[in-house]
């Protein structure tokens, strides 16, 4: 039995490691549409909106679709399989491209943020990808599996920026429009390559399957995980999406603002070659833990100076910051589910995660336009601080739950 199972271990993970090298390529294609976003959206939306105050909805626009679609794209993946919602992300990446140019063309703000929230529906099943890796593979590999896959934004943090470099000023006087046509052209390749991606439609059995989704979030390791990934991901996210105006406003160039976020993506998904081992040799809730600290760092950073090489190390301790603590988090999330759970599960963290996202998002515009960059900074601190007090909480409460097996169970004595 024992040679058996460690036979369909393998087999699993064989076809786990076909799915993260698709997937990475995907990741990296997806980012760098999401990086066009980043690096265009407050800008651009500065250029076609009524007020500069209103100049990030489009990027919060995104930030809402990745809320907004995390839970169809759940329901989508359980009903119908991963596949199939892949495949919906990816189109909506092509309608994003086609939208956003036609909308700078137009001088039409309301279709950019349209486009912007398509975009973001496209994020939304790209998050799915880290949790895709993962399914079939043993518990060993699962932490590896994620991590490579998030490693593929590497390549986004080059390839992304550098499309905006690129072709921002093909179609003078209209900045950047060119540069979404290329976005869905990059999309198309991805939904290209997420059709060799092996993911099976679900069992009948694992539709109905599986506890009620509120016995699992009452679970204290899913309300750490959940709370660090929303701590993580909105802190980084107001940082970054507020980054690229402040540094206009400070008098940097778009140069200046397109290489800090190229360096930033590089920095969010580089360490990820490296973060599942760190994460099996330590334990996720230390890595989680790490990557809080490394936040709390970067705002302190951008509270030192305004000049582009404090933007830049502001960026770059950020991006890293966010995936030990994102990817910590989203280990956690696997530990605290069964098979036939995931789907539900997954989407939930991601909804939590994404809609407080969506809300940090729309307050980030006010926030800069009113109170400047430190302001920015500062709001990192207490959220930061709640996060490292509920992740002991529930370190804690496992080491308790453990001692308690042990008294209750002893080992006999000889």
């Amino acid at each position: 039995m024992i040679d058996v199972t460690a036979t369909d271990e393998t087999a699993d993970d064989a076809r786990a490691r076909g799915n993260v090298v698709r997937l990475a390529a995907a990741q990296a294609l997806t980012g760098a549409n999401s990086a066009v976003i980043f690096a265009t959206g407050s800008i651009v939306g500065a250029t076609l909106a009524p007020s500069v105050s209103l100049a990030t909805v489009p990027l919060s626009m995104y930030v809402l679709g990745m809320a907004s679609g995390t839970l169809p794209t759940g329901w989508i993946s359980r009903a119908y399989g991963r596949r199939v919602a892949f495949f919906i992300g990816t189109g909506c990446g092509i309608l994003t491209g086609a939208l956003g140019a036609i909308a700078i063309l137009r001088g039409e703000f309301w279709l950019f943020c349209l486009a912007t929230f398509l975009g973001g529906l496209y994020g939304a099943v790209a998050q799915s990808y880290r949790f895709a890796a993962a399914d079939g593979a043993s518990a060993a590999f699962r932490p590896k599996a994620v991590s490579w896959v998030m490693a593929g934004g590497v390549f986004a943090g080059v390839l992304g920026p550098q499309l905006v470099q690129w072709t921002m000023d093909v179609w003078p006087p209209y900045l950047f429009a060119f540069s979404f046509v290329v976005q869905a052209a990059v999309a198309l390749v991805a939904m290209v390559v997420l059709a060799g991606v092996d993911a099976p439609k679900p069992a009948a059995a694992d539709l109905h399957g599986g506890r009620p989704l509120l016995a699992i979030a009452r679970q204290p390791r899913f309300i750490a995980a959940a709370l660090c990934g929303v701590v993580a991901y909105p802190m980084m996210n107001l940082v970054m999406t507020s980054a690229p105006l402040a540094m206009q406003m400070c008098g940097l160039t778009v140069s200046d603002s397109n290489y800090g976020i190229q360096w930033h993506i590089v920095a969010m998904y580089g360490p990820s070659f490296f973060t599942g081992s760190l994460i099996s040799r330590f334990g996720a809730p230390r890595i989680v833990a790490l990557g809080l600290v490394l936040e709390a760092a970067a705002a302190g950073i951008g509270l030192s100076g305004i000049t582009a090489p404090h933007f830049w190390a502001t960026l770059i301790v950020l991006g890293v910051g966010w995936n030990f603590a994102f990817v910590g988090a989203s280990a956690l999330v696997l530990e605290t589910h069964r098979p036939a759970e995931r789907n539900k599960v997954q989407a939930f963290n991601d909804f939590l995660v994404f809609g407080m996202m969506a809300i940090g998002s729309f307050a980030s515009g006010q926030l800069l336009a009113r109170y400047g960059w430190d302001a920015v900074n500062l709001v990192v601190f207490p959220p930061v601080l709640l996060g490292l007090a509920v992740l002991c909480f529930a370190s804690f409460a496992k080491r308790r739950a453990k001692l308690r097996e042990v008294d209750e169970f002893p080992e006999p004595s000889i």
